[in-house]
C-alpha cells in the first residue's frame, strides 16, 4: 500500500547531531548530505510512484528514501551491499535521506530489489506512459536550474554506445546459450538422446573450447540442427508455456540459418546477418554496431546538456536510450520536442545529426541547429552554394563566374537555369561546373536539398571554431558517465537500461549541483534558499 513519507519533517529529541562536538557538526554542515537532503530528497515527488503499489497491504518503504539511495549508489558507483551498509552505518547517508538518529530505521534488503522490479515491470507494461525516472529527472533539473540561474538557450547533444550485462560472444557461443536455454525449458522425458547430451558439461567444453578454426562451420550447423529440433518440441507444448524460449529460438534460427534445396539447415554467412540480430540469449533488445572503428553489442545513449559560457556549470537536460543501430538523426527527430521543452533555442552537434528532415523538425520547435561537421563530401569543386539565388523566388540568379541565365525554371525538387552557350564555352570553371551542354544552351540543374546542404556546409565552415568550442565539452560528460559504470551496465534489456541510465544522469546533475553549492566552481555559491524541514542543526 502506497503512503507518502512525511516522517522526516518531524524533529526528534534523539537527533544524533545535537550531541556532536561543534567541530564535527561544522564539518557535517559543509558536507554533501545537507545539500542532498534539501535539494534532492525534499524535491522527490512520491505521488507518481503510487501506481507501483496496491491499495491494500502493509505501507511501502518510503519512495523518496529508496530513490535517494539509488541516486547515492550511482554518485559513488558502489555495489548494493556497500550501499546498504552505508545506509545502516554512515551518518551522512542517513542525514541525506532525512534520518537524524543513526540506525533508528531500516528495511529488508529485498525491499530495494522489489522497488526496482516494480519500476522495470511498470516500464515494460506501460511503454506509452511517461518514464517515472524521467519525470523525477525533469523535476530535479528544473529545481537545480532555478537555484543556479542556468541559461538554457544554448545546448549541445551527443550519443555514446554502451553495453548491457552481456558478454561479447561469437556466433557459436550465442547459439550454444540459446540452445541450452531452450533445452532447459523442455521436460526431460521429452528430450531426445541428442538433446540430453547438450546439458552435459563435456558438450560445452567440446563445442566452445575445443573447436578448431576449420570446424567452425560444422559446429554452427550442428547447433542450428539441434536448435530446430528444440523448437519443434517447444511448439508441441501448451501455447502459454515457454513463450520466451520459443520466441528467442525462432528469432535466432530466422536470423542465423537458411535451408538449402535439400531441406538441410545451414548457417548464413556473416555478411548476411543483420546488425539488429540477436546478440545475447538474455537480452533481446541489444544490437550490434561499429562506430568510429569500435564494434559493440548493446545500446546508445543520447545526452543533451546546457553549454552557455555564462553558466557556472552545465546540467544534462535530456537523455534517451535506444538499441545502438538507431541513427543519430532518428534519435534527434524523436527528442527535439523534449529538448525544446527544456528551453533550448540553439543546439550544437556533430555531423551525425545532420539531415534536412531534422533541421525542419528543429525549426518547427524553435531550435536552430549548429554543426561542427557534416557527413558526406561535396562531389564537385563548385557546389550548389556557389550559385547566387533570387531572395524572393529562390531561382538561380547568377553562376559562380557572374553569368546571368537566359531563363530559369523551378520543379518541386530542383532549380533549373539555362545559360548562354557561347558565354560558357570559355569558362575557366567549366570542368568543375555541374552543367549539361545542349544544342542551343547550357543547362544547370540543382537539387533543392543540395542547395540547403551546401549552404549549411558553407555556414558550418564559417562557424566551425565557435561550434566546436560549444560542443566539445560534452565528450567529458560521456566520459564521466562511463567512469561511473555506463561503459557496461549491470542489467540487461532496454527497460532496465533506460532506468539505470536515468539514475546515472540524475547522479551526474546532483554531483554538479553539490559542487556548485560547496563553491567548487569559478563563481562562489549563492546564499542557500530557505529550507523545507530540518536542513542543518544550529
Amino acid at each position: 500500500m502506497f503512503r507518502e513519507n512525511t516522517q522526516h519533517l518531524q524533529q526528534t529529541l534523539l537527533d544524533s547531531s545535537k550531541w556532536m562536538d561543534k567541530r564535527v557538526r561544522a564539518s557535517l554542515e559543509k558536507s554533501w548530505a545537507p545539500i542532498f537532503y534539501e535539494h534532492v530528497f525534499l524535491h522527490i515527488n512520491e505521488r507518481p510512484f503510487a501506481v507501483l503499489y496496491s491499495d491494500t497491504g502493509a505501507p511501502n518503504v518510503p519512495v523518496n528514501t529508496l530513490l535517494s539511495l539509488e541516486i547515492i549508489k550511482h554518485i559513488f558507483d558502489i555495489t548494493d551491499l556497500d550501499l546498504l551498509d552505508r545506509y545502516r552505518f554512515d551518518y551522512l547517508v542517513n542525514y541525506a535521506v532525512g534520518q537524524r538518529t543513526l540506525g533508528e530505521d531500516t528495511f529488508a534488503d529485498r525491499s530495494l530489489y522489489y522497488f526496482r522490479e516494480k519500476l522495470y515491470t511498470h516500464t515494460m507494461e506501460h511503454p506509452e506512459s511517461e518514464d517515472l525516472m524521467f519525470g523525477q529527472f525533469k523535476s530535479l533539473l528544473e529545481s537545480f536550474c532555478e537555484k543556479t540561474g542556468q541559461i538554457m538557450g544554448e545546448q549541445r547533444i551527443d550519443t555514446t554506445m554502451f553495453m548491457s550485462n552481456i558478454k561479447k560472444a561469437g556466433r557459436i557461443s550465442l547459439l550454444f546459450d540459446v540452445l541450452v536455454k531452450g533445452v532447459r525449458a523442455i521436460p526431460r522425458e521429452l528430450l531426445s538422446e541428442n538433446l540430453k547430451i547438450v546439458t552435459q558439461p563435456g558438450f560445452k567444453t567440446e563445442i566452445l573450447y575445443k573447436s578448431k578454426g576449420e570446424q567452425k562451420e560444422s559446429r554452427l550447423t550442428l547447433l542450428l540442427q539441434l536448435g530446430r529440433e528444440v523448437l519443434d518440441i517447444l511448439k508441441t507444448l501448451p501455447a502459454d508455456e515457454n513463450t520466451e524460449e520459443k520466441r528467442i529460438l525462432e528469432r535466432l534460427l530466422t536470423e542465423q540459418a537458411k535451408t538449402d534445396e535439400n531441406g538441410q539447415i545451414t548457417a548464413k554467412a556473416n555478411k548476411e546477418i543483420p546488425a539488429n540480430s540477436l546478440q545475447s540469449a538474455y537480452d533481446e533488445d541489444a544490437t550490434y554496431r561499429t562506430k568510429a572503428e569500435v564494434s559493440q553489442s548493446g545500446y546508445v545513449l543520447e545526452v543533451a546538456e546546457t553549454c552557455s559560457k555564462e553558466n557556472p556549470m552545465q546540467f544534462i537536460t535530456d537523455y534517451h536510450v535506444e538499441p545502438n543501430t538507431t541513427g543519430d538523426t532518428d534519435i534527434l527527430k524523436e527528442r527535439t520536442g523534449q529538448i525544446a521543452a527544456a528551453g533550448c533555442t540553439d543546439l550544437y552537434g556533430d555531423g551525425g545529426f545532420y539531415s534536412e528532415e531534422v533541421i525542419e523538425k528543429a525549426k518547427s520547435e524553435g531550435i536552430e541547429l549548429h554543426y561542427t561537421e557534416m557527413t558526406g563530401k561535396p562531389t564537385k569543386t563548385i557546389t550548389a552554394a556557389d550559385f547566387e539565388y533570387n531572395e524572393t523566388s529562390g531561382h538561380i540568379k547568377k553562376c559562380p563566374m557572374g553569368q546571368t541565365p537566359v531563363r530559369t525554371a523551378e520543379a518541386p525538387k530542383q532549380f533549373t537555369a539555362h545559360f548562354n552557350k557561347q558565354a560558357c564555352s570559355g569558362c575557366p570553371l567549366r570542368e568543375q561546373c555541374p552543367h549539361r551542354e545542349n544544342k542551343n544552351d547550357v543547362t544547370v540543374r540543382i537539387d533543392k536539398k543540395s542547395v540547403e546542404a551546401a549552404n549549411h556546409r558553407k555556414q558550418m565552415d564559417q562557424d566551425r571554431v565557435a561550434n566546436t568550442s560549444q560542443r566539445a565539452a560534452i565528450e567529458g560528460s560521456n566520459s564521466a558517465l562511463k567512469q561511473k559504470g555506463l561503459r557496461k551496465l549491470r542489467v540487461r534489456g532496454k527497460a532496465k537500461c533506460v532506468i539505470v541510465c536515468g539514475l546515472k544522469v540524475i547522479a551526474q546533475n546532483v554531483k554538479r549541483f553539490i559542487r556548485y553549492m560547496q563553491g567548487g566552481y569559478d563563481n562562489l555559491k549563492k546564499s542557500p534558499s530557505t529550507a523545507k524541514g530540518v536542513v542543518c542543526p544550529s
